[in-house]
C-alpha cells in the first residue's frame, strides 16, 4: 500500500505542476512533466518528446490570457515504478481575441518514476465537451474503453 500512496502523491504533484505550468505558460516546467521519449495524443495530433509537447502547447495557447486546468482524483494502477491512470479534467480557457471556452475531458496516462519524480510517458486526451459553461456546446462521440484499469490502445 505504501508504494501506491507514494505513487499517487507523486502523480497528483505531477498533475499540479502540469496545471500550474499551463496556467503560467512555463514551457520548461511543462516539458519536464514528460519523459524524453513521451507520446502525447490529443485532437488528432501525435507529439513525441518533451520539446514537441512544449512547442505545441506554446503555439496552442499563444492567443490566451490563461488556461485553468482542474484535475480530478486519478484512478491508478501502480506496478513497480510505473503506473497507468485515468483522470477527469476540466479547463477554463480565457482567450484574448475569441470568447472563452470550457472543456471536459479524460486524460488516459502512463507514468514512470524517474529519480523520485513522476512523469508522463504516454498521454491521451479524450475530449467529452467543448463550448460555453452552460453546456450548450459540442459533445463529440467517444469510445468507452471500459472500467479502470482499462486503457485505450497505444495508438488511440
Amino acid at each position: 500500500m505504501t508504494d501506491y500512496l507514494v505513487a499517487e502523491a507523486g502523480i497528483r504533484l505531477l498533475h499540479a505542476r502540469y496545471a500550474d505550468a499551463v496556467f503560467r505558460k512555463d514551457y520548461v516546467t511543462f516539458a519536464d512533466c514528460f519523459t524524453e521519449d513521451a507520446e502525447w495524443r490529443l485532437g488528432g495530433y501525435l507529439l513525441r518528446g518533451r520539446r514537441e509537447a512544449a512547442a505545441f502547447l506554446a503555439d496552442r495557447i499563444a492567443d490566451s490570457h490563461w488556461v485553468l486546468m482542474t484535475f480530478r482524483t486519478p484512478i491508478l494502477d501502480v506496478q513497480n515504478g510505473s503506473a497507468t491512470g485515468r483522470t477527469y479534467v476540466t479547463e477554463v480557457n480565457a482567450y484574448k481575441n475569441t470568447p472563452p471556452s470550457h472543456t471536459v475531458a479524460t486524460y488516459y496516462e502512463r507514468f514512470v518514476e524517474q529519480g523520485g519524480v513522476w512523469r508522463r510517458s504516454w498521454a491521451f486526451f479524450q475530449l467529452h465537451y467543448i463550448g460555453k459553461e452552460d453546456l450548450s456546446g459540442s459533445f463529440p462521440a467517444q469510445i468507452d474503453y471500459g472500467p479502470p484499469p482499462a486503457m485505450p490502445p497505444g495508438d488511440a
